[in-house]
């Protein structure tokens, strides 16, 4: 474990806060280069709704994000949205948004993909907050919004020597990168190139990767002619942008290690001469049933699907932090039902009138809770600590614990009928979505006949300065 003796906190009396760093394979202490804590994740493609395996990654984002929070630190967060197609080596399938295009029956344009790419974004949007994450707090920047900054990225590797043009593209030369695949200990020799991409003779290396991608009828206009940047030129430019040169913490699934981000880090590194990330946090995955999600399997599990039932949609998270983010987690339908049961019990004991309303801290127990979460957001220990001192806590040192947990103990009134928007049919929840979608664009009078639709299916639509407040009529 590597420490740093220049650690401080501005939370005074709380443990260094440990992260393990993919770039060191260590635990380390975390200290941000400068006073706001920049931090940013690779987020979805929006082809389509996104399944829970999709929905970990901003979960576990938000658990960092409520810890450095709490530990005193400001932070500025950046989930970027792919809203266009790409053509990237490292895609074994279909490119996803021309499947999106075809799924939604609309002729591949750029300006269709933008119109998926906002259908399924409001829908995840829609989840989020009923898992306890408030988009309003995120950035989420459209990849599309930031054409320029990507070509002006690639031009300036170009210029630097580390990029070179052939017949059906621009590719970054990774022999001019001698600490390409630091991220994870990747042995170059050890990867095949492109599954996808037939092999290019043209290429200096094997590894090469793809910054811009010639198109003859669909794409942006640039030096190298109508086309798309390649995937990983998408998150440098707007980290570039939003965030700066360097960076403290870039987030994202372990798939992403071998190719997408040692390719970030080529380009970025290349273009500046810095270190582009300070710590880079990796997630785990989530099965299903012991097997990778797919459609093709016909294992793809919804949000919805859970509510659908009956339980509440806090309980997938509940059930995300009886794991670690590292680790890979296997969900069934009994291990969900088990942690809504949890979690109701938990929020019934929160809100029971007997419960202690007593508002000193129980500073002996959060001691021991900090340090759970400090030793690399250890969520399961720290839930385990909840559980096993249960009997001694009271109302506000729970409330303590939610403030990192996030599992909503507070905002249940269990005498509601209908108070969180996870409880609401599928049917509804879709309609709020394309609601929302109507007014970000302001489509004003489409978002009033949306607002009437919702009505006339038995539900009120308030807007509030938190977002839309959603109840059923008597």
């Amino acid at each position: 474990m590597r420490l740093f003796s220049f650690f401080s906190s501005p939370h005074k009396g709380m443990p260094p806060l440990l992260l393990r760093n993919t770039l060191s394979g260590e635990r380390e202490v975390f200290q941000p280069i400068n006073g706001r804590v920049k931090m940013y994740n690779c987020g979805p493609t929006a082809y389509d709704r996104q399944h829970i395996g999709n929905l970990f990654p901003p979960v576990v984002a938000n658990i960092l994000r409520r810890t450095l929070e709490y530990w005193g630190y400001k932070v500025q967060e950046v989930n970027n949205i792919t809203d266009f197609g790409h053509i990237s080596e490292d895609e074994e399938s279909e490119d996803k948004m021309t499947k999106g295009l075809r799924q939604e029956g609309l002729p591949p344009t750029l300006a269709n993909m933008r119109v998926v790419a906002e259908k399924f974004a409001a829908l995840f949007f829609d989840d989020l907050p009923s898992l306890g994450v408030n988009p309003k707090h995120v950035e989420y920047p459209r990849a599309s919004d930031y054409i320029a900054e990507q070509i002006a990225l690639i031009k300036t590797l170009k210029q630097k020597g580390y990029a070179y043009t052939t017949s059906d593209g621009v590719y970054f030369d990774v022999s001019k990168f001698p600490a390409y695949g630091k991220l994870g200990g990747i042995n170059l020799e050890g990867q095949l190139s492109g599954a996808r991409v037939e092999e290019n003779k043209e290429k200096h290396t094997p590894n090469d990767f793809v910054l811009w991608k010639p198109d003859a009828k669909l794409g942006w206009e640039s030096p190298w002619g109508l086309g798309f940047p390649g995937w990983h030129t998408e998150c440098v430019a707007m980290i570039f942008k939003l965030l700066g040169r360097q960076i403290d913490i870039h987030m994202g699934g372990m798939d992403l290690v071998p190719v997408h981000h040692n390719n970030e880090i080529a380009q970025a590194e290349s273009a500046t001469g810095k270190q582009f990330v300070r710590y880079w946090v990796h997630n785990a995955h989530i099965t299903i049933e012991g097997k990778k999600i797919s459609k093709s399997l016909g294992n793809t599990v919804y949000l919805h699907n859970l509510t659908d039932k009956g339980l509440s949609a806090r309980a997938l998270r509940y059930w995300f932090l009886t794991g670690h983010y590292r680790t890979p987690m296997n969900f069934t339908w009994g291990a969900i039902e088990g942690a809504n049961t949890a979690l109701k019990h938990l929020t019934n004991l929160y809100h029971e009138s007997s419960f202690s309303r007593s508002d000193l801290l129980n500073e002996d127990f959060l001691v021991k809770f900090h340090a759970a979460i400090a030793d690399d957001l250890d969520t399961p220990k720290a839930l385990a600590l909840v559980w096993e001192n249960i009997k001694t806590l009271n109302r506000a040192t729970l409330a303590e614990t939610d403030k990192i947990l996030g599992l909503g103990l507070a905002e249940v009134n269990p005498s509601s009928k209908l108070t969180v928007r996870e409880e609401l049919p599928e049917g509804i929840k879709e309609l709020l979505a394309v609601r929302e979608a109507a007014r970000a664009a302001r489509e004003f009078d489409r978002a009033d006949a949306l607002r009437k639709d919702i009505e006339t299916k038995g539900f009120i639509v308030k807007d509030t300065a938190e977002g839309p407040r959603v109840s059923q009529k008597e």
